[in-house]
């Protein structure tokens, strides 16, 4: 197989393809994890970072540190795979790392009409940094974090870990529990 690796020991330089996958991760979904499988198995890119992005506008429910460590459980399987925080525009953030696509994933037709319009400003913004879109596996297209975490809020304790499960990794059922008092 051909990879920029192989090129460069021979004499030929390829830039490493770096590839963004950004999101809130608050906290890290089911839905997440797959698309990080894809992007990796797909063995198109060289590099995954995924990014964790800090809005100071909008309150987290868990820390940088805390969703840091979510998926640092998750990637561990997949060695081209990295952690970063940002805040700020994810176009500037992937042109800084030397990206050449931000992925997104899209659950529901209702996400593509806003990727869309972010994918275009992010296209005028840096023209050379593509959009890739990627359909969430039906059996996770539903889950959001935040529909994750009104369920929890609101379930009063009554919702099983099987069912936690069904949305979130084990290690996040972990910090959820610790999060809302569920021990």
């Amino acid at each position: 197989m051909v990879t920029a690796s192989n090129l460069y020991q021979k004499g030929i330089y390829m830039p490493k393809k770096i590839a963004i996958f950004p999101a809130s991760f608050d906290p890290v979904t089911n839905g997440h994890v797959d698309l990080i499988d894809r992007i990796c198995t797909l063995d198109v890119f060289d590099e995954l970072i995924v990014a964790i992005g800090v809005n100071p506008a909008k309150p987290a429910r868990f820390t940088l540190e805390e969703r840091t460590q979510m998926l640092e459980a998750v990637i561990e399987p997949y060695p081209q795979a990295t952690i970063d925080g940002y805040t700020g525009l994810t176009v500037h953030y992937a042109q800084a790392r030397g990206a050449c696509a931000i992925i997104r994933g899209l659950r529901e037709i209702s996400d593509f009409e806003w990727e869309f319009k972010m994918a275009r400003m992010n296209q005028q913004i840096a023209p050379d940094i593509d959009t890739l879109f990627m359909m969430a596996n039906t059996q996770y297209a539903h889950i959001s974090s935040t529909l994750v975490i009104e369920v929890v809020q609101m379930a009063q304790r009554r919702v099983s870990e099987d069912k936690l499960r069904e949305m979130v990794p084990a290690v996040v059922v972990k910090f959820i529990k610790k999060k809302f008092d569920m021990l």
